[in-house]
């Protein structure tokens, strides 16, 4: 008997041990690729394939006349386009249509149409209403689906890839099989092809919708981004949408802000405000949502670790495979980590991104009114058509006092910018409708929560401000603010009543922003010496006064 369990002993060895090897010992790796290859670039001009402009035959080239979608049409056309992603299926749901993963990826999300309803405005369009024309528009809107900015996916594949190669391996069983071949594919931080052609689309859609206001220019447009890789190419893509790509190199001036250490700039603000770079900004991305992911993934990780021998996986590996699910779907088209999860367990991550956003760059973080308001500066100075002269933000004075490089004379204005800042943005122009479900608590999901991070911060999140001429005259006398096609009430701007369309006569809203300035301490929300409070009351982007010293 003894004998025969040692042979029985030796067998089940035998058998562990040609499991480990179904893993391979590139599981984890990182793989790379680069186009065009290595020293081949194309010539230009090439004499050997010359341009349209060389070649001729175009054709009959005529143009049409411009289109104002948004004031002549009954309707408008939702966004809905996440083509050519494949739409991933929740582990407890037949099919990818009755639980949408993809607007469950917080911040991580494709952009999609919001209803205004969503925002408190049941009813409202961002139709221009009856009897009004749209005399101007502002336009500021992120950047599009990226590589990963941060160490969370690269950790998880290090991880993979270290213990797969180390003397005992892992097992991958049952959903997670495929973690015996997978590789890290993913970039760090650069545009993803899809990332690309939301910003054209956005630009098209900008076009047919708001191209009438190009007759209104005199001169070219300035458009504005800052100098990272994927906020240029952001910005390019909208260009090459909104002019055409034959024409949008010489249809406007693209103005780069340097994102840096010690450049001023509203559209990366962080970098002159020292309390956006410490503990301060952190607790957004430590304090509460650790403590949630904690709750939330528990279930998830004694279930996967299941599927896992050997492996020792954690909760920060589990929050790490739903990011994967994120990038990869955005970057590759699919994702297999997707399908591991459950309809709760996405929602559990969806409120996650809320939690660092609302914490770190949102209403909760106490710096983040006066890393905004240097937006609403340059808002006022536009629409007043009036130079800014005090500089104790993060305007920058060589370019705003520049009427080349800033000009207070467009119909149409663009500025691309982060999700981050654009959370700040909304702060500072006090978008209340946001705060309406109060600060967000790290052990639950409250009912009716207002603040979606896929509604106000996904991937080419667009705000755009419409400014109306109530009834036509082609003087502005209304403004009302759009995010994402949902229609923003302006009840929390001093002096802007209820409207069912949102809209507020523009020189009370120009002087509710100046009130915002006004009471918007930057010096403090940025350099003040002070300790992150308990976030509970904190709903407006700064201390309260009674804990200020």
């Amino acid at each position: 008997m003894a004998f025969s369990g040692f042979l029985y002993a030796l067998l089940v060895c035998a058998q562990f041990a040609e499991s480990q090897k179904q893993v391979s010992s590139g599981a984890g790796s990182t793989q790379t690729f680069m186009f065009p290859p290595s020293g081949v670039t194309a010539t230009v001009p090439d004499p050997n394939f010359p341009d349209g402009t060389k070649v001729g035959f175009a054709g009959a080239t005529p143009t049409g006349d411009e289109a104002a979608a948004m004031a002549t049409a009954p309707s408008f056309a939702p966004n809905h386009n996440h083509f050519p992603l494949v739409q991933p299926i929740a582990a407890d749901a037949d099919n990818a249509h009755d639980f949408d993963v993809l607007q469950h990826l917080g911040n991580l999300s494709p952009w999609r149409s919001v209803p205004s309803k969503n925002y408190g405005l049941p009813g409202a369009s961002p139709v221009v209403p009856s009897g009004c024309e749209v005399v101007q528009v502002h336009l500021v809107h992120r950047h599009g689906a990226r590589y990963p900015a941060d160490g969370g996916p690269a950790t998880f594949a290090g991880r993979v890839h270290e213990i797969a190669n180390s003397p005992s391996g892992f097992n991958a069983t049952g959903r997670l099989k495929f973690l015996r071949n997978w590789t890290y594919k993913l970039g760090a931080e650069l545009l993803t092809p899809f990332g690309r052609s939301q910003l054209y689309d956005l630009g098209v859609g900008f076009r047919i919708r708001y191209g009438e206001l190009l007759k209104d220019f005199k001169d070219l447009p300035v458009f504005r981004t800052t100098s990272q890789a994927r906020m240029l190419d952001s910005a390019l893509n909208f260009a090459a949408g909104f002019f055409g790509l034959q024409d949008y190199a010489k249809s406007y001036h693209q103005l780069i802000e340097v994102e840096s250490q010690g450049f001023n700039s509203t559209l990366a603000p962080y970098f002159t405000c020292p309390n956006a770079n410490n503990e301060i900004a952190q607790i957004g991305y430590t304090r509460n949502p650790v403590k949630w992911q904690n709750a939330y993934l528990s279930r998830a990780q004694r279930r996967l670790a299941n599927q896992l021998p050997g492996f020792n996986l954690t909760i920060a590996d589990c929050f790490n495979m739903q990011q994967l699910c994120a990038y990869e779907t955005v970057a590759l088209g699919y994702s297999q980590f997707c399908g591991l999860f459950d309809e709760e367990e996405w929602e559990g991550y969806a409120y996650a991104s809320a939690l660092q956003i609302w914490y770190g760059a949102g209403p909760g973080n106490p710096a983040t009114a006066a890393m905004g308001i240097g937006y609403v500066q340059e808002l006022v100075s536009r629409l007043t058509k009036t130079r800014i002269t005090e500089f104790n933000t993060s305007v920058n004075k060589s370019i705003v006092t520049n009427e080349i490089l800033f000009p207070l004379d467009q119909p149409i204005y663009v500025d691309a910018t982060h999700d981050t800042v654009m959370s700040t943005i909304y702060v500072a122009m006090n978008f209340t409708s946001f705060i309406r479900s109060g600060p967000l608590p790290a052990d639950y999901i409250p009912d009716n929560v207002s603040y979606k991070t896929n509604e106000v911060n996904p991937f080419a999140v667009n705000l755009v401000g419409q400014v109306l001429s109530c009834p036509a005259s082609g003087t502005p006398t209304h403004i009302r603010w759009i995010l994402n096609d949902g229609v923003l009430p302006l009840t929390g701007i001093s002096g802007c009543k209820h409207n069912k369309n949102g809209m507020c006569e523009i020189d009370t809203f120009i002087n509710g922003m100046k009130q915002r300035i006004a009471e918007v301490d930057y010096q403090f929300g940025c350099f003040g010496n002070y300790t992150f409070p308990e976030p509970d009351g904190i709903v407006d982007g700064q201390l309260p006064m009674n804990l200020r010293h």
